[in-house]
């Protein structure tokens, strides 16, 4: 977790430089729109062998102490991770303008400046895919192997790259110095993995694993979390298609919406999930079903009491927070008020996304992969018609319509974790509900003491600079909130606080 807080500071730190350059402008947006390609490739491929395919497989593997054939089947995938990532990339740079012009940002096409701009930066940025195809199966082995942190500021030299794109290369190169950023950054990402790749002393082969069962195997697990992959970028594609017809800016205002509200979700629930789908995989392996019901309760446990305030506080205090991060340079104060408008809507979805990273990694550690992918396949195709709608009511409303595009984001991701807790529950036969329902009356109870609180700090800070209230604001949040689980008797803080205690009489 620290790591990842790291990271998404980094991950700041690039926003905030890039929102100074270039504002909420039209060159972001197709910047914004080109990286979808190489992103949708990484997570085709890499992304569901790895979320749902690999790292079960390989920790089995390893759970049962045969590490030739686990390091065969780490061969194999590499292998053909990095044939099928390099064979898309090449038809994905050929069809360039097709891809721009027909599926991903027709608005911008209109304009033949922008158009060009987007292909050249397409292409640039396609390389990344094949690097970070790599990186992201370098991580998962690493997982297995129960060694967390060094994957985990893997995200922190992408951003690193970034910042160097950004601060060296942009000011002769413009926002292609940005997209060449992306291509050092993906391979800062995985070089820094090496070392300790190396240290695992693994043995590495040319192989395709073709005849391999446990290839196989990895190949019969990935195809479904494939498909649903499939439908997350889909939804993603709509988006752009929908907010490059919108006014000028409102990609850029749901791109950085989101990512101030995936901040969140990394650092609470990515952070817990990334080491918990070994555990779980392992209980699996070795059929302890009672520890793996018990870790599961208490990541979900955990995920709530940590993800409802972080939510309360991004749509309370978003535009302070915007103004504070964003508000110079090129970004404007109606940069400000895009971000913030998509940011309240997404940061509604916040529990919901951060259920789900806990929720599908489970089902992962049970080589079910078919079960989240048929429930988000519905949940991103309602995801996507709720797009549509959403943004007509709210263009219908007087409301800026890329709001339309975060709420329905939020709506879908908020149902389809709630549907997997159904189906867990279910297979598992029975969760420990008792404590479920507790957690759940404690975070909102102690989030309700946190809102009044927040409100009232609003309401007294009226005309103080935007870092008085975004700090203040952040530790009256805080400590409401804390204050509130210590009223509520919540034992995860009884468990931090003698943990804590340990640690310093040591």
């Amino acid at each position: 977790m620290v790591a990842f807080i790291i990271s998404q500071l980094a991950g700041l730190t690039r926003r905030i430089l890039v929102a100074r350059a270039f504002g909420a402008s039209s060159e972001l947006d197709a910047f914004i729109a080109a990286n979808r390609v190489s992103e949708t490739l990484f997570n085709l491929i890499a992304g569901g062998a790895l979320g749902s395919a690999f790292i079960p497989a390989f920790t089995s593997l390893l759970a049962r102490r045969e590490r030739n054939s686990a390091w065969s089947l780490a061969s194999a995938i590499t292998n053909l991770v990095f044939l099928v990532l390099s064979f898309l990339g090449i038809v994905a740079f050929i069809f360039a303008p097709a891809i721009v012009k027909y599926a991903l940002a027709p608005g911008l096409a209109n304009d033949p400046h922008l158009f060009a701009l987007t292909i050249s930066l397409l292409r640039i940025q396609l390389v990344s895919a094949v690097l970070f195809g790599l990186s992201g199966l370098v991580m998962g082995i690493l997982n297995s192997h129960q060694v967390f942190l060094i994957p985990a500021l893997t995200p922190a030299m992408y951003q690193i790259g970034m910042i160097f794109g950004v601060l060296v290369l942009t000011p002769s190169m413009g926002i292609f110095g940005l997209a060449w950023g992306v291509v050092i950054g993906a391979s800062l990402h995985l070089l820094l993995q090496v070392p300790s790749l190396l240290k695992q002393k693994g043995s590495f082969s040319w192989t395709l694993g073709v005849k391999d069962p446990n290839v196989s195997e990895v190949i019969r697990l990935m195809l479904p979390r494939l498909l649903g992959v499939a439908v997350v970028q889909l939804n993603f594609w709509v988006n752009s298609w929908l907010a490059t017809q919108m006014s000028p800016g409102s990609l850029v205002g749901i791109d950085y919406g989101f990512s101030l509200m995936l901040m969140a979700q990394v650092v609470i629930a990515q952070s817990l999930a990334t080491a918990l789908l070994p555990t779980l995989s392992m209980h699996y392996a070795l059929d302890q079903m009672e520890q793996f019901r018990n870790s599961l309760s208490a990541a979900i446990r955990g995920v709530l009491f940590l993800s409802l305030p972080a939510a309360l506080g991004l749509i309370i205090l978003r535009h302070p927070i915007i103004s504070l991060l964003y508000q110079r340079g090129s970004f404007t104060t109606h940069s400000t008020d895009l971000v913030a408008w998509a940011l309240m809507w997404y940061a509604a979805g916040l529990v919901g996304h951060s259920l789900l990273e806990v929720l599908a990694r489970s089902f992962y550690s049970l080589h079910d992969t078919r079960t989240p992918v048929m429930v988000g396949i519905g949940a991103m195709v309602l995801n996507v018609i709720l797009s549509f709608a959403f943004s007509n009511i709210f263009t219908k409303l007087g409301w800026m319509p890329h709001g339309g595009l975060a709420l329905a984001n939020s709506t879908a991701t908020t149902l389809e974790a709630i549907t997997l807790l159904i189906l867990m529950n279910i297979r598992l036969k029975g969760l420990p509900k008792k404590d479920l329902l507790k957690g759940i009356f404690q975070a909102a109870g102690a989030g309700l003491l946190m809102v009044f609180s927040l409100m009232g700090w609003l309401a007294i800070s009226i005309g103080n600079r935007n870092w008085i209230v975004a700090a203040g604001g952040l530790l009256t949040g805080f400590f409401a909130y804390l204050i509130g689980m210590w009223i509520l008797q919540v034992s995860e803080l009884k468990l931090i606080a003698t943990w804590i205690g340990a640690r310093i009489r040591k």
